[in-house]
């Protein structure tokens, strides 16, 4: 059990691979998303089908049952799978036979299998949408796969495993400067990162990055806009908006030193005096309220002595909104 994204895949994968290394099954590893199934296209990819059992079916298909036997089957969300098709999982299940599409003559399988969800199977139970015969089949065990969010020490051995993915798939060995890999797991480790879309997430940002590198080296700016990216995707404003700039105005190391408390603060004062020409009409904007109640204010002192505490100054921040 575990939200999209979490590896479910990728641990069915593995427990198949443990057992082959150790004899415990000789067959193959057969796997398919339930979610993409449907009507005869279901049938057909499980339990296979005749030819001619339905339109289009112009040859005989053997289906994932048979593609596993002696081997594994993962049926991944098999909480979007049809009552039907539960039906004759059960049977197949219990009785290692079943009946292809459009055959009267039983096929047999004996295989192995691990389903995986992100659903409440006994709510579905109770809801009338999966069968509670076949859930009381396969609760045999149970272990729930947490989201990335709450498994942040797997962050960096992974990226190292998307990024030895990426040479694989293209050719191309990219790798992170020392600063680059340092401001991405400080933000990937901190609260600030949603990780909404779990590994998947993890695997697009060092796509993305991989992709907009030059010389194969990745840098702390293509970092930085890949946090904004990533910011913008999980619906945080602010982060998308400014990560990028605070990035630009401080290094990896004065990022990682500021409290996560004090760092969403200055984004947004960074932000509101990058809409401004000068100092004191940033400093007016940003401390209107309070100088009110004031004798005497100098709103671009308080504002230079609140940028200072970051090692940051006016001038830097005007130098970097002339680049953009």
């Amino acid at each position: 059990m575990g939200a999209t994204g979490a590896g479910k895949s990728r641990l069915a994968r593995r427990i198949f691979e443990l057992k082959k290394a150790r004899h415990a099954v000789k067959g193959n590893f057969a796997d398919v998303n339930c979610a993409t199934l449907r009507g005869e296209g279901a049938m057909s990819a499980l339990f296979g089908h005749t030819k001619g059992a339905f339109t289009g079916a112009v040859q005989e298909r053997a289906g994932l049952l048979r593609a596993a036997n002696n081997g594994l089957l993962f049926l991944d969300e098999i909480g979007e799978l049809g009552l039907d098709e539960q039906a004759m999982l059960l049977r197949a299940l219990e009785e290692k036979t079943f009946l292809p599409l459009g055959s009267d003559k039983e096929a047999h399988s004996d295989f192995q299998l691990i389903c995986g969800t992100n659903r409440d199977l006994h709510a579905a139970v109770r809801e009338g949408r999966f069968r509670e015969d076949l859930l009381a089949r396969i609760h045999l065990w149970t272990f729930v796969l947490p989201g990335l969010r709450d498994r942040r020490e797997d962050i960096e051995p992974n990226l190292q495993y998307e990024l030895d993915g990426w040479a694989e798939r293209t050719g191309e060995r990219v790798t992170f400067n020392k600063e680059a890999r340092t401001r991405l797991l400080n933000f990937a480790l901190s609260p600030e990162a949603a990780w909404k879309g779990n590994f998947r997430d993890l695997n697009a940002a060092v796509a993305r990055m991989a992709t907009l590198t030059d010389g194969g080296r990745i840098t702390v700016e293509v970092v930085e806009e890949e946090v904004g990216r990533l910011g913008y995707s999980w619906g945080d404003d602010a982060l998308a908006s400014s990560a990028p700039v605070l990035g630009t105005l401080l290094s990896s190391g004065q990022l990682a030193a500021i409290d996560l408390f004090d760092r969403l603060q200055l984004e947004q004062v960074v932000a509101v005096c990058r809409r401004y020409r000068i100092l004191s009409e940033a400093g007016r904007a940003l401390f209107n309220s309070s100088r009110a109640r004031k004798a005497s204010s100098n709103d671009a002192d308080r504002l230079r002595k609140y940028l200072a505490r970051f090692d940051l100054s006016w001038d830097s921040i005007v130098r970097y909104q002339g680049q953009e």
